[in-house]
Protein backbone atom coordinates (compact mmCIF):
# COMPACT_ATOMS: atom_id res chain seq x y z
CA UNK A 1 0.00 0.00 0.00
CA UNK A 2 1.35 3.42 -0.91
CA UNK A 3 2.46 5.83 1.76
CA UNK A 4 -0.44 7.95 2.98
CA UNK A 5 -2.99 5.58 1.50
CA UNK A 6 -3.98 3.70 4.61
CA UNK A 7 -7.46 3.39 5.96
CA UNK A 8 -7.52 6.84 7.55
CA UNK A 9 -8.42 10.07 5.76
CA UNK A 10 -7.73 9.92 2.03
CA UNK A 11 -6.51 13.16 0.47
CA UNK A 12 -8.17 13.79 -2.88
CA UNK A 13 -7.37 16.12 -5.74
CA UNK A 14 -9.74 17.22 -8.49
CA UNK A 15 -8.69 17.65 -12.12
CA UNK A 16 -11.20 19.82 -13.97
CA UNK A 17 -13.44 22.67 -12.88
CA UNK A 18 -16.64 22.27 -14.91
CA UNK A 19 -20.23 21.45 -13.96
CA UNK A 20 -19.63 17.89 -12.80
CA UNK A 21 -16.65 18.90 -10.65
CA UNK A 22 -18.86 21.48 -8.95
CA UNK A 23 -21.48 18.79 -8.29
CA UNK A 24 -18.77 16.50 -6.92
CA UNK A 25 -17.66 18.88 -4.17
CA UNK A 26 -20.83 18.94 -2.00
CA UNK A 27 -21.29 15.19 -2.53
CA UNK A 28 -17.76 14.22 -1.49
CA UNK A 29 -18.23 16.11 1.78
CA UNK A 30 -21.01 13.67 2.68
CA UNK A 31 -18.66 10.67 2.49
CA UNK A 32 -16.51 9.95 5.53
CA UNK A 33 -12.84 9.12 5.11
CA UNK A 34 -12.07 11.45 2.21
CA UNK A 35 -11.29 15.16 1.91
CA UNK A 36 -10.44 17.27 -1.13
CA UNK A 37 -7.14 19.13 -0.77
CA UNK A 38 -6.69 20.79 -4.14
CA UNK A 39 -7.69 21.31 -7.76
CA UNK A 40 -5.72 21.35 -10.99
CA UNK A 41 -6.65 22.96 -14.29
CA UNK A 42 -4.13 24.00 -16.96
CA UNK A 43 -6.09 27.26 -17.06
CA UNK A 44 -4.89 28.72 -13.76
CA UNK A 45 -7.68 31.28 -13.48
CA UNK A 46 -10.33 28.55 -13.62
CA UNK A 47 -8.49 26.55 -10.95
CA UNK A 48 -8.25 29.61 -8.68
CA UNK A 49 -11.96 30.41 -9.05
CA UNK A 50 -12.92 26.81 -8.26
CA UNK A 51 -10.54 26.70 -5.30
CA UNK A 52 -11.92 29.94 -3.88
CA UNK A 53 -15.49 28.70 -4.20
CA UNK A 54 -14.79 25.45 -2.35
CA UNK A 55 -12.10 26.51 0.08
CA UNK A 56 -9.30 24.34 -1.31
CA UNK A 57 -5.92 24.97 -2.93
CA UNK A 58 -5.34 25.69 -6.62
CA UNK A 59 -2.29 24.10 -8.19
CA UNK A 60 -0.72 25.12 -11.50
CA UNK A 61 1.86 22.33 -11.62
CA UNK A 62 0.67 18.75 -12.12
CA UNK A 63 3.67 17.12 -10.43
CA UNK A 64 3.25 19.32 -7.38
CA UNK A 65 -0.49 18.59 -7.40
CA UNK A 66 0.11 14.84 -7.23
CA UNK A 67 2.63 15.24 -4.42
CA UNK A 68 -0.02 16.49 -2.01
CA UNK A 69 -2.72 13.85 -2.56
CA UNK A 70 -3.50 10.12 -2.36
CA UNK A 71 -6.16 9.84 -5.02
CA UNK A 72 -7.51 11.76 -8.00
CA UNK A 73 -10.96 12.61 -9.35
CA UNK A 74 -10.72 13.31 -13.10
CA UNK A 75 -13.55 15.55 -14.34
CA UNK A 76 -11.85 17.13 -17.35
CA UNK A 77 -13.02 16.99 -21.01
CA UNK A 78 -13.40 13.48 -22.45
CA UNK A 79 -10.34 13.56 -24.69
CA UNK A 80 -8.00 14.41 -21.78
CA UNK A 81 -9.01 11.48 -19.56
CA UNK A 82 -6.43 9.03 -20.87
CA UNK A 83 -3.42 11.28 -20.34
CA UNK A 84 -4.52 12.43 -16.87
CA UNK A 85 -5.33 8.89 -15.71
CA UNK A 86 -1.98 7.62 -16.99
CA UNK A 87 -0.09 10.47 -15.29
CA UNK A 88 -1.91 9.86 -11.99
CA UNK A 89 -1.33 6.10 -12.02
CA UNK A 90 2.37 6.60 -12.77
CA UNK A 91 2.52 8.83 -9.69
CA UNK A 92 1.02 5.98 -7.64
CA UNK A 93 -2.42 7.55 -7.23
CA UNK A 94 -5.79 5.82 -7.24
CA UNK A 95 -8.14 7.27 -9.87
CA UNK A 96 -11.88 7.91 -10.05
CA UNK A 97 -12.63 9.21 -13.55
CA UNK A 98 -15.84 10.55 -15.02
CA UNK A 99 -17.47 8.70 -17.89
CA UNK A 100 -16.54 7.91 -20.56
CA UNK A 101 -13.34 6.62 -18.97
CA UNK A 102 -11.51 6.66 -22.31
CA UNK A 103 -12.54 6.55 -25.96
CA UNK A 104 -10.58 3.48 -27.14
CA UNK A 105 -10.53 -0.14 -25.98
CA UNK A 106 -6.73 -0.40 -26.08
CA UNK A 107 -6.39 2.63 -23.82
CA UNK A 108 -8.73 1.10 -21.24
CA UNK A 109 -6.88 -2.23 -21.38
CA UNK A 110 -3.52 -0.49 -20.93
CA UNK A 111 -4.65 1.61 -17.97
CA UNK A 112 -6.39 -1.22 -16.11
CA UNK A 113 -3.39 -3.51 -16.66
CA UNK A 114 -1.09 -0.85 -15.19
CA UNK A 115 -3.42 -0.27 -12.23
CA UNK A 116 -3.61 -3.99 -11.44
CA UNK A 117 0.16 -4.44 -11.76
CA UNK A 118 0.80 -1.58 -9.34
CA UNK A 119 -2.06 -2.40 -6.94
CA UNK A 120 -3.93 0.81 -7.72
CA UNK A 121 -7.67 1.37 -8.09
CA UNK A 122 -8.98 2.70 -11.40
CA UNK A 123 -12.69 3.41 -11.26
CA UNK A 124 -15.14 4.71 -13.87
CA UNK A 125 -17.64 7.14 -12.41
CA UNK A 126 -21.02 6.23 -13.86
CA UNK A 127 -23.08 7.14 -10.82
CA UNK A 128 -26.07 5.02 -11.85
CA UNK A 129 -24.00 1.85 -11.46
CA UNK A 130 -23.59 2.44 -7.73
CA UNK A 131 -26.99 3.78 -6.64
CA UNK A 132 -29.20 1.43 -4.58
CA UNK A 133 -32.12 1.52 -7.02
CA UNK A 134 -30.08 0.37 -10.00
CA UNK A 135 -28.61 -2.46 -7.96
CA UNK A 136 -32.15 -3.48 -6.99
CA UNK A 137 -33.28 -3.32 -10.62
CA UNK A 138 -30.44 -5.61 -11.72
CA UNK A 139 -31.24 -7.97 -8.87
CA UNK A 140 -34.89 -8.25 -9.95
CA UNK A 141 -34.01 -8.70 -13.63
CA UNK A 142 -31.50 -11.44 -12.82
CA UNK A 143 -33.67 -13.21 -10.26
CA UNK A 144 -35.69 -15.13 -12.84
CA UNK A 145 -38.88 -13.23 -11.98
CA UNK A 146 -39.22 -12.06 -15.59
CA UNK A 147 -37.70 -15.23 -17.04
CA UNK A 148 -34.75 -15.09 -19.42
CA UNK A 149 -33.76 -11.57 -20.45
CA UNK A 150 -34.22 -11.09 -24.19
CA UNK A 151 -34.23 -7.31 -24.74
CA UNK A 152 -32.90 -4.17 -23.02
CA UNK A 153 -34.06 -0.72 -24.14
CA UNK A 154 -32.45 2.33 -22.49
CA UNK A 155 -33.08 5.97 -23.44
CA UNK A 156 -31.62 9.19 -22.00
CA UNK A 157 -32.21 12.55 -23.66
CA UNK A 158 -31.91 16.17 -22.55
CA UNK A 159 -32.08 19.39 -24.52
CA UNK A 160 -28.75 21.24 -24.41
CA UNK A 161 -28.24 24.86 -25.36
CA UNK A 162 -26.94 25.19 -28.92
CA UNK A 163 -23.91 27.11 -27.63
CA UNK A 164 -22.92 24.38 -25.14
CA UNK A 165 -19.58 22.58 -25.33
CA UNK A 166 -21.41 19.29 -25.90
CA UNK A 167 -22.94 20.58 -29.14
CA UNK A 168 -19.90 22.53 -30.39
CA UNK A 169 -16.85 20.35 -29.77
CA UNK A 170 -16.46 19.01 -33.32
CA UNK A 171 -14.17 16.15 -32.32
CA UNK A 172 -15.49 14.94 -28.97
CA UNK A 173 -18.93 16.46 -28.51
CA UNK A 174 -22.35 15.09 -29.37
CA UNK A 175 -24.99 13.04 -27.63
CA UNK A 176 -23.34 9.61 -27.66
CA UNK A 177 -20.05 10.60 -26.05
CA UNK A 178 -21.95 12.69 -23.50
CA UNK A 179 -24.82 10.35 -22.54
CA UNK A 180 -24.07 7.00 -24.15
CA UNK A 181 -22.30 5.57 -21.11
CA UNK A 182 -25.53 5.70 -19.08
CA UNK A 183 -27.56 3.88 -21.74
CA UNK A 184 -24.86 1.30 -22.41
CA UNK A 185 -24.57 0.48 -18.69
CA UNK A 186 -27.72 -1.69 -18.34
CA UNK A 187 -27.06 -3.33 -21.71
CA UNK A 188 -23.58 -4.48 -20.68
CA UNK A 189 -24.57 -5.35 -17.11
CA UNK A 190 -27.51 -7.53 -18.19
CA UNK A 191 -26.46 -8.96 -21.56
CA UNK A 192 -22.67 -8.86 -21.18
CA UNK A 193 -19.85 -8.00 -23.57
CA UNK A 194 -20.40 -10.84 -26.05
CA UNK A 195 -22.53 -9.01 -28.58
CA UNK A 196 -22.41 -10.36 -32.13
CA UNK A 197 -23.17 -7.08 -33.88
CA UNK A 198 -23.53 -3.38 -33.09
CA UNK A 199 -24.85 -0.68 -35.39
CA UNK A 200 -25.17 3.06 -34.93
CA UNK A 201 -27.68 5.43 -36.48
CA UNK A 202 -27.50 9.17 -35.80
CA UNK A 203 -29.28 12.40 -36.56
CA UNK A 204 -26.69 15.13 -37.10
CA UNK A 205 -26.81 18.85 -36.39
CA UNK A 206 -25.65 21.47 -38.86
CA UNK A 207 -22.07 21.21 -37.59
CA UNK A 208 -22.00 17.44 -38.08
CA UNK A 209 -22.30 16.43 -34.41
CA UNK A 210 -24.85 13.81 -33.46
CA UNK A 211 -27.87 15.28 -31.66
CA UNK A 212 -29.60 11.89 -31.43
CA UNK A 213 -28.06 8.42 -31.68
CA UNK A 214 -29.36 4.88 -31.46
CA UNK A 215 -26.96 1.99 -30.90
CA UNK A 216 -28.54 -1.37 -31.77
CA UNK A 217 -27.06 -4.62 -30.45
CA UNK A 218 -27.55 -8.25 -31.39
CA UNK A 219 -26.56 -10.87 -28.80
CA UNK A 220 -26.95 -14.65 -28.94
CA UNK A 221 -30.64 -14.89 -28.02
CA UNK A 222 -31.06 -11.21 -27.25
CA UNK A 223 -31.32 -7.66 -28.57
CA UNK A 224 -30.68 -4.22 -27.09
CA UNK A 225 -31.05 -0.55 -27.92
CA UNK A 226 -29.21 2.38 -26.34
CA UNK A 227 -30.71 5.73 -27.35
CA UNK A 228 -29.46 9.17 -26.36
CA UNK A 229 -30.00 12.73 -27.49
CA UNK A 230 -29.04 16.32 -26.81
CA UNK A 231 -31.16 17.92 -29.52
CA UNK A 232 -34.14 15.54 -29.69
CA UNK A 233 -36.39 14.82 -26.72
CA UNK A 234 -37.78 11.32 -26.15
CA UNK A 235 -39.29 9.31 -23.31
CA UNK A 236 -36.30 8.46 -21.17
CA UNK A 237 -37.08 5.09 -19.67
CA UNK A 238 -35.33 1.78 -19.16
CA UNK A 239 -37.18 -1.41 -20.07
CA UNK A 240 -35.91 -4.95 -19.59
CA UNK A 241 -37.99 -7.62 -21.37
CA UNK A 242 -37.98 -11.28 -20.42
CA UNK A 243 -39.77 -14.48 -21.29
CA UNK A 244 -42.17 -14.15 -18.31
CA UNK A 245 -42.55 -10.39 -17.94
CA UNK A 246 -40.69 -7.09 -17.98
CA UNK A 247 -39.22 -4.48 -15.66
CA UNK A 248 -39.56 -0.78 -16.41
CA UNK A 249 -37.96 2.21 -14.71
CA UNK A 250 -39.38 5.54 -15.81
CA UNK A 251 -37.33 8.69 -16.40
CA UNK A 252 -35.04 9.61 -14.86
CA UNK A 253 -34.11 5.92 -14.65
CA UNK A 254 -30.41 6.89 -14.44
CA UNK A 255 -31.30 8.15 -10.95
CA UNK A 256 -33.03 4.84 -10.33
CA UNK A 257 -35.71 5.18 -7.67
CA UNK A 258 -39.02 3.78 -8.92
CA UNK A 259 -39.60 0.66 -10.97
CA UNK A 260 -42.40 -1.72 -11.87
CA UNK A 261 -42.46 -5.42 -12.70
CA UNK A 262 -45.16 -6.37 -15.22
CA UNK A 263 -46.43 -9.79 -16.25
CA UNK A 264 -48.82 -11.19 -18.87
CA UNK A 265 -51.78 -10.31 -16.66
CA UNK A 266 -51.93 -6.47 -16.90
CA UNK A 267 -53.40 -6.29 -13.40
CA UNK A 268 -50.38 -8.09 -11.91
CA UNK A 269 -47.89 -5.28 -11.29
CA UNK A 270 -45.24 -5.04 -8.58
CA UNK A 271 -44.08 -1.53 -7.65
CA UNK A 272 -40.69 -1.05 -6.02
CA UNK A 273 -39.06 2.12 -4.70
CA UNK A 274 -35.51 2.84 -3.56
CA UNK A 275 -33.99 6.11 -2.39
CA UNK A 276 -31.73 8.26 -4.55
CA UNK A 277 -30.03 10.99 -2.58
CA UNK A 278 -28.75 14.31 -3.89
CA UNK A 279 -26.83 14.18 -7.15
CA UNK A 280 -25.96 10.53 -6.54
CA UNK A 281 -22.20 11.01 -6.77
CA UNK A 282 -21.89 10.03 -3.12
CA UNK A 283 -22.64 6.41 -4.08
CA UNK A 284 -19.76 6.12 -6.55
CA UNK A 285 -17.39 8.02 -4.23
CA UNK A 286 -18.22 5.64 -1.37
CA UNK A 287 -17.74 2.57 -3.59
CA UNK A 288 -14.43 3.95 -4.88
CA UNK A 289 -13.23 4.66 -1.35
CA UNK A 290 -14.19 1.15 -0.25
CA UNK A 291 -12.00 -0.30 -2.98
CA UNK A 292 -9.12 2.03 -2.11
CA UNK A 293 -9.42 0.93 1.52
CA UNK A 294 -9.48 -2.72 0.37
CA UNK A 295 -13.01 -3.32 1.56
CA UNK A 296 -14.13 -4.36 -1.91
CA UNK A 297 -17.49 -3.71 -3.52
CA UNK A 298 -20.77 -5.57 -3.87
CA UNK A 299 -20.75 -7.67 -7.00
CA UNK A 300 -23.20 -5.80 -9.19
CA UNK A 301 -21.27 -2.57 -9.84
CA UNK A 302 -19.08 -1.67 -12.77
CA UNK A 303 -16.05 -3.95 -13.27
CA UNK A 304 -12.89 -3.30 -15.26
CA UNK A 305 -14.22 -5.69 -17.93
CA UNK A 306 -17.41 -3.60 -18.15
CA UNK A 307 -15.43 -0.38 -18.54
CA UNK A 308 -13.23 -1.93 -21.23
CA UNK A 309 -16.36 -2.97 -23.13
CA UNK A 310 -17.81 0.54 -22.83
CA UNK A 311 -14.55 2.01 -24.15
CA UNK A 312 -14.66 -0.48 -27.02
CA UNK A 313 -18.18 0.64 -27.97
CA UNK A 314 -17.21 4.32 -27.71
CA UNK A 315 -14.21 3.64 -29.94
CA UNK A 316 -16.36 1.95 -32.56
CA UNK A 317 -18.71 4.94 -32.55
CA UNK A 318 -15.82 7.41 -32.87
CA UNK A 319 -14.38 5.43 -35.77
CA UNK A 320 -17.73 5.48 -37.56
CA UNK A 321 -17.99 9.24 -37.02
CA UNK A 322 -14.49 9.84 -38.40
CA UNK A 323 -15.28 7.88 -41.57
CA UNK A 324 -18.41 9.88 -42.36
Amino acid sequence: MHEGQGKGMQRAGVIGTGRIANRFMPEVRLVSGICVKGVYNPHQESAEQFAARWGIEACGDLTEFFREIDLVYVASPHETHYSYIKAALKQGKHVLCEKPLVLKREQAEELFAYAVAHKLVLFEGIKTAYCPGFGKLLEIARSGAIGNIRYVDACFTKLESTDSRELNDRLYGGSFTELGSYCLLPVVKLLGNGFEDIRFASIKGENGLDVFTKASFRYPGGLAAAVCGLGVKAEGRLMIAGTKGYVVAEAPWWKTANMEVHYENPLEVEKISESFQGDGLRYEIRAFLNMVNEKGCPGLELTSEDSITLADIMGRFMEMESRE
